[in-house]
């Protein structure tokens, strides 16, 4: 016990770059870092060092999750000052190494994406904004609500494609359905989702019938690789997904883009990425949140998008944006934390504490970012305008 201690003290003592209260199980309690704690990390029992040594995220994130370790402050600060601190345990290399082996076949990455999305609408519903849209959010005022700011996400991804009106577009990835319906009622596109989620397929299913688009709207319950050949669209978006491909099969699913695009069609991808090596597989998320996820960086995806013969026509990061929109998911949450507790358990709805929280600090670190990629199937994106001045242009 006396040797763990000493050994965590050594880690922890130099493992943020803002001043931490660490209270051990022991029932001593030391400060690390200059000036009053900011944040307060308490063991209420010992942790074996050695597990802590092997998977440190994934560890503390289970102590958290089962009580056996509380921070008192901000999770999102104390992640994004470990990422910060030049000597932290979340820098050292440990994390780049982590990759384990898993399938991505179309039946392992069904069940993958339901063991997430499949949770139930009701849950998603309690914390996301109106339009059911789980993926970064778009701020163009800093007062903008979070619903606003995903009806301009969804506004500045089509925009981005120049629509013109009787075109078809495929959403990869089409989540509750929001890119697809509005596609077809702000644009005129005829569009088309495909999702692996039951939940999501049922939801959107409803949502087109409500708004009586059942001749202009469709979903598709079906794996990105079963799309048929013959089928190509004049745009394709997909947001949040190549996360969820694995890194095995980051070309096949650009290739698959290409694939699916009529020529000079347009295609606009959306997802988690960073600017630096290092990345992949974060431990607790793929056993807790995302099974089978990896995070490829910006030159992993450029490398494909290249082997595919895509022509980039624009990349734009939306980190801050993606910090906020966590921001808000997180105020959102703990609102509903105590139903979330009593209807799914304390684990559950501290373990999506710690994952909305940590993510908030990965991205306000720099750790992660998310990129808009814009895309053309040839010639240089000859059927956008030449300066990227439409983008930022309203429509009338």
């Amino acid at each position: 016990m006396v040797f763990d201690k000493n050994i965590y003290r050594k880690i922890l003592s130099h493992a943020f770059d803002i001043p931490v209260s660490v209270s051990y199980w022991d029932k001593t309690t030391e400060n690390y870092g200059e000036g009053t704690p900011e944040v307060k990390i308490k063991f209420n029992e010992e942790i074996p060092v050695t597990d802590f040594m092997h998977e440190p995220t994934l560890r503390l994130a289970e102590a958290y999750m089962n009580d056996r370790l509380d921070i008192e402050g901000s999770i999102q600060k104390l992640v994004a000052s470990a990422f910060a601190a030049k000597d932290s345990f979340l820098t050292n290399g440990r994390l780049i190494k982590y990759l384990p082996k898993m399938s991505h076949s179309e039946k392992a990455s069904e069940a993958d994406v339901q063991k997430h999305y499949d949770i139930g609408n009701d849950f998603y519903k309690k914390w996301l904004d109106p339009t059911m849209t789980y993926s970064c959010a778009y701020f163009e005022h800093p007062d903008d609500t979070l619903e606003q700011a995903q009806r301009n996400k969804i506004e500045h991804i089509l925009h981005k494609l120049k629509p013109v009106a009787g075109k078809t577009l495929l959403d990869i990835g089409s989540g509750w359905g929001a890119m697809i319906i509005a596609a077809a009622k702000l644009y005129g596109l005829k569009t088309t989702g495909i999702t692996l989620s039951q939940e999501q397929f049922d939801y959107t299913k409803e949502r087109i019938k409500k708004e009586g688009l059942e001749d202009q709207v469709d979903v598709w319950l079906m794996d990105y690789r079963e799309v048929p050949k013959d089928v190509d669209f004049d745009y394709v978006v997909s947001v949040g997904m190549f996360e969820h491909v694995g890194k095995e099969n980051l070309g096949l699913y650009f290739q698959k883009i290409k694939d699916l695009l009529v020529p000079d069609g347009v295609a606009l991808i959306h997802g988690i990425t960073g600017q630096h090596e290092g990345l992949g597989v974060d431990p607790f998320l793929v056993k807790y949140i995302f099974p089978g996820g990896y995070i490829p960086n910006v030159s992993e995806n450029l490398t494909h998008i290249m082997d595919a013969k895509l022509q980039i026509a624009d990349l734009e990061p939306l980190r801050r944006h993606y910090q906020k929109t966590l921001e808000i998911w997180t105020e959102n949450y703990h609102k509903v934390f105590d139903e979330t507790s009593e209807k799914y358990g304390r684990d559950f709805a501290r373990m999506w504490d710690m994952y909305l929280q940590a993510s908030a600090g990965s991205f306000e670190a720099g750790n992660i970012d998310v990129m808009q990629f814009l895309l053309s199937n040839g010639r240089s994106a000859q059927t956008l305008p030449m300066t990227r001045s439409y983008i930022y242009e309203k429509e009338n």
